[in-house]
């Protein structure tokens, strides 16, 4: 495939984006502001909604901004970017739990684990500085929207305070972006009422680029916090050229996760340095042992 330069992808954005525009009949998704229009969020949404406020508040000499969903830890190393996944179907109640051990010692960003597997977690984590994210409609994501979102209100009631759903790949695919943006849109409308954070799974290596743009677009305009590249499960994982790709569309204001295949530090970098905000690994120890310098053997425990 032919590389596009910038303003041959400037264009094919902004094209496919008018197309998209046009499917859902102009009408735009989540929430905005009008030029001129105040911007008055109070719930740490504007970090990713008042992209011009935020960068006034910044001009006139604050060092930081709060964010409730979606923001980006920058100081604490690459360990505060991993969500530590265990989701083999044959993962055992002391995996799990051995699991959630290494996310309190290494401070990760999240385990990542089964819905049947949440209340474990949020039990065993208690106390700690580490979220528990669980999936829903995962693997295929062929599941009805309304079913992720029953998926993702018991898992929340249960602990959750992440989902990782599984875009309908199907309806990307027929080009039904009415469809799609229903689809996310209602899980991500679950998440929220909960102030839990959601990440959309697009699963990559089974899209071309005009179709991660397409998921990109209709993954922001529906409100989610991150786009996630793979399930780890689709015969395919993260590139550092998907991130970047991903990074391009969504713009600054939402995560990017790269997932699958992530396996040493060398990866996670170059997923970091391409725009990732949060990475996916079953060999989160590894990564964080091999960042300081510490001698490393084995691989994670199966993603």
């Amino acid at each position: 495939m032919k590389r596009l330069n910038p303003s041959e992808f400037e264009h094919l954005v902004d094209e496919i984006t008018r197309q998209v525009v046009a499917k859902l009949g102009g009408g735009a998704a989540g929430h905005s502001h009008a030029p001129g229009e105040q911007c008055n969020c109070t719930d740490g949404r504007c970090v990713r909604e008042c992209g011009d406020r935020v960068k006034q508040v910044v001009a006139n000499g604050a060092g930081r901004i709060t964010s409730s969903l979606g923001y980006i830890p920058r100081d604490l190393g690459i360990a505060r970017l991993i969500d530590h996944t265990l989701l083999k179907p044959d993962a055992s109640a002391a995996e799990i739990a051995q699991l959630c051990r290494e996310a309190r010692d290494y401070h990760f960003a999240s385990v990542c684990v089964n819905s049947a597997y949440v209340p474990l977690c949020a039990d065993l984590l208690k106390g700690s500085d580490v979220a528990v994210c669980t999936v829903v409609g995962f693997p295929l994501g062929a599941s009805p929207a309304e079913v992720k979102a029953y998926e993702a209100q018991l898992a929340i009631q249960n602990g959750a305070n992440e989902v990782d759903m599984v875009l309908n790949i199907g309806a990307l695919k027929s080009r039904d972006i009415k469809g799609l943006l229903h689809d996310i849109k209602t899980v991500v409308a679950t998440c929220h009422a909960h102030n839990v954070l959601c990440k959309v799974i697009l699963e990559t290596s089974k899209l071309n680029d005009e179709e991660k743009v397409i998921a990109c677009q209709i993954a922001k305009l529906a409100g989610a916090d991150f786009v996630k590249t793979s399930t780890g499960f689709g015969g395919g994982g993260a590139t550092a050229a998907d991130v970047a790709l991903m990074r391009k569309v969504v713009g600054p204001d939402i995560g990017v996760k790269a997932s699958g295949g992530v396996r040493n530090y060398q990866d996670a970098a170059a997923m970091v340095k391409a725009g990732a905000t949060r990475i996916g690994a079953s060999a989160g120890v590894a990564i964080v042992r091999e960042e300081r310098g510490e001698s490393v053997s084995g691989g994670g425990k199966g993603y």
